[in-house]
């Protein structure tokens, strides 16, 4: 398998042991499941479907961002506590999730179980010299890193203009040094605050997933991924600390994928311009969304158009009749066809294209009479999270 490494800008042999150590960052349930969130949990979704395919064990966890400086203003604005706002999106993410096929991940750690582990590691980094404190915020002081910059290869000026989109203060006169990043915060009244010898406060967004990741799997992952947005600044800043903590590499491979739009913008809570999958899943087979989503190739920032659905509602109804009929051609071919095109670097448009064309070859009839090329046709469909043993469901009217 062969897979686009972000730091190393290429696409490289990922050659994990038997068993894959992989963290994706979760999602911070302050609202319903978008498509952008489904693109991005279903490529690792594939991803260990195929690892464990090829013989792997995949221990994958995804984190909650349960506290940070999104779900609590929504909380607030809401009147309801954190708390609460957090598990009823939680639910209804999960009741998405395993609709589109997603399996359950090993491991799905809510950050407020792990802000003991967050200022362990925020002390170690202290003893090495990596922070500073100021009216009650520490801070990591990247002049302290010199490989600070590595993982997303930007210069200065363009870090500091995705740090001031990202969450980060780098005007913040309180900083050594504009890209410097919070470690621990003091929390306004109506916050959560945990004591720590910092003070009294809250985490930083970054600490979060770096104790989450190495506390439940190791020092050293296999691969980290996440959506592109998260490169700069929260996967860079989470590559320093961890680094800095622990003196072994964080992440051997980092993988990222592209971000979907809608009318031209890109899918964001902030922007209201989201298209959620609850709501898409009301309109047709979850199944059809899931083949429409293949039809983009991970890596490619790309627009969703209604005509991406109808697509995939077309091609659903093929493979489950393709799946249903008696015999077909020699699948062995397909089969391997299929499998290659996952294995480089996760091509998902053309282990789709891989899919229609054996169901087709199946419904042509012809000279075909192998009675296993139905059955490849569901098991290469279930390889790529489709289940093809039932019909599509009955087309809602719209």
């Amino acid at each position: 398998m062969r897979l686009y490494d972000t730091a190393r800008r290429a696409v490289v042999p990922f050659e994990p042991g038997p068993e894959v150590a992989m963290y994706v960052c979760g999602i911070t349930p302050y609202d319903s499941t978008h498509l952008g969130h489904a693109n991005t949990y279903l490529t690792y979704d594939l991803l260990a479907r195929r690892l464990e395919d090829l013989g792997r064990t995949v221990r994958m966890v995804r984190n909650i961002t349960d506290v940070d400086d999104s779900i609590l203003p929504k909380a607030r604005e809401l009147g309801v506590n954190f708390r609460d706002l957090a598990a009823t999106e939680t639910a209804r993410f999960h009741r998405d999730m395993e609709a589109l096929g997603a399996r359950p991940v090993a491991s799905e750690p809510r950050a407020t179980e792990w802000v003991d582990e967050m200022i362990s590691i925020i002390d170690r980094l202290a003893a090495e010299g990596h922070t500073y404190t100021a009216e009650g915020t520490t801070w990591f002081d990247v002049s302290t890193w010199a490989d600070f910059g590595r993982l997303s290869g930007h210069d200065e000026a363009t870090m500091v203009e995705l740090a001031a989109e990202g969450g980060g203060t780098p005007d913040d006169p309180r900083q050594r040094n504009r890209l410097d990043f919070v470690l621990w915060q003091p929390s306004r009244p109506d916050e959560p605050a945990w004591p720590s010898p910092f003070g009294p406060g809250r985490p930083g967004w970054h600490i979060e997933c770096s104790a989450m990741a190495m506390g439940l799997l190791s020092p050293t992952l296999d691969l980290h991924g996440g959506g592109r947005d998260l490169i700069f600044p929260h996967h860079e800043c989470e590559l320093a600390q961890s680094e800095a903590a622990t003196g072994a590499t964080f992440v051997r491979h980092w993988m990222h994928c592209g971000l979907v739009a809608y009318q031209g913008t890109k899918m964001s809570k902030s922007l209201g311009n989201l298209v959620f999958v609850g709501e898409l899943i009301k309109r047709a087979d979850p199944r059809a969304v899931r083949l429409a989503l293949m039809g983009h190739h991970y890596r490619t920032d790309w627009e969703w158009h209604d005509g991406d659905l109808r697509q995939g509602e077309a091609l659903l109804e093929v493979l489950t009749r393709a799946a249903r009929r008696p015999h077909g051609p020699d699948p062995r071919p397909y089969q391997r066809k299929l499998r290659a095109a996952l294995d480089d670097d996760l091509d998902a448009p053309a282990a789709r294209a891989v899919l229609e064309e054996l169901a087709r070859a199946v419904l042509a009839g012809g000279t075909g009479g192998d009675e296993s090329a139905p059955a490849a046709l569901r098991e290469l469909g279930r390889l790529c999270g489709v289940e093809l043993d039932r019909p599509p469901a009955p087309a809602p009217a719209r």
